[in-house]
């Protein structure tokens, strides 16, 4: 089991991908079930090799990782349940970039996977905080698969793509509404996490507040903050804010390929 490496389950959701892409020019029933099949072993793999490893959410590769496999589960589940859609194409590109990005950081060194126990803080706490802003990211992932999707299906009606060809979509009602409940349940999320993030912070007396990804996640919450107004107090709809919650998706993985100030360069 701990001969699993990355380049197992990249290489199986890589030949997915493919099996997607030629289930999209050619629409055999096999390429879409083989395609399942080199997807639910990518997803095998990677839950074995999580499950040896342990990659702490402190590091960028934990966070990148986590995020891939919650993804590779949704298109697993996606594809099965709604089979004539295309929503492979949309899914297994995100779920390759963060495991690609993951890989690029490498797992942290033996000695340094415990480094967020710095803090003197309860631990429940701490999980609290993990699990707030991990949430609040799975959120803004599904907000921003549901932006594509919106961009990309609005541009096929603009065009009058029939129906029957090329990308299979659903309504643009449907997919503003998985946007719109993507963003409801995310902002609070986030919200939370970087409040409690800010009790463990002062509570240990760090002296990290200016650190970069603290300023980024101040950032990021209000670009997040902006979006949510403007949906809700200026029924802002439709594209602008398929292209802001982008926006603040990108905005999210610039503070995620960030250094946390716990355990990666910050002290007190």
């Amino acid at each position: 089991m701990d001969r699993i490496t990355i380049l197992c389950f990249l290489a199986s959701y890589t030949v997915a991908l493919g099996l997607e892409l030629l289930y999209q020019l050619r629409p055999l029933v096999w390429s879409r079930w083989l395609a399942l099949l080199f997807g639910a072993a990518g997803l095998t793999a990677q839950t074995i090799f999580l499950a040896v490893q342990r990659p702490p959410l402190i590091w960028q590769f934990g966070w990148m990782m986590i995020l891939a496999w919650v993804l590779a589960i949704f298109y697993l589940i996606g594809s099965l349940h709604h089979r004539r859609l295309s929503w492979g194409l949309f899914v297994l590109p995100l779920v390759l970039a963060l495991v690609g990005l993951g890989a690029a950081f490498g797992l942290p060194p033996e000695s340094e996977r415990s480094a967020d126990k710095l803090l003197s803080f309860p631990s429940a706490w701490k999980t609290v905080h993990e699990a707030l802003l991990l949430l609040a990211s799975i959120g803004l992932c599904v907000g921003f698969l549901a932006s594509s999707m919106y961009l990309v299906q609005a541009h096929r009606l603009r065009a009058k793509t029939l129906p029957t060809h090329g990308l299979r979509l659903w309504s643009l009602e449907r997919i503003e509404a998985m946007n719109r409940r993507a963003i409801v349940l995310a902002f609070p999320l986030l919200t939370a996490g970087i409040l409690v993030g800010m009790v463990l912070m002062w509570h240990d007396g760090l002296s990290g507040w200016t650190d970069p990804r603290v300023l980024a996640t101040g950032v990021l919450w209000l670009a997040f903050a902006v979006v949510v107004y403007l949906r809700y107090g200026y029924h802002l709809r439709g594209r602008p804010v398929a292209l802001l919650t982008i926006v603040t998706f990108v905005l999210l993985v610039g503070c995620l390929v960030l250094a946390h100030p716990v355990g990666q360069g910050g002290g007190r």
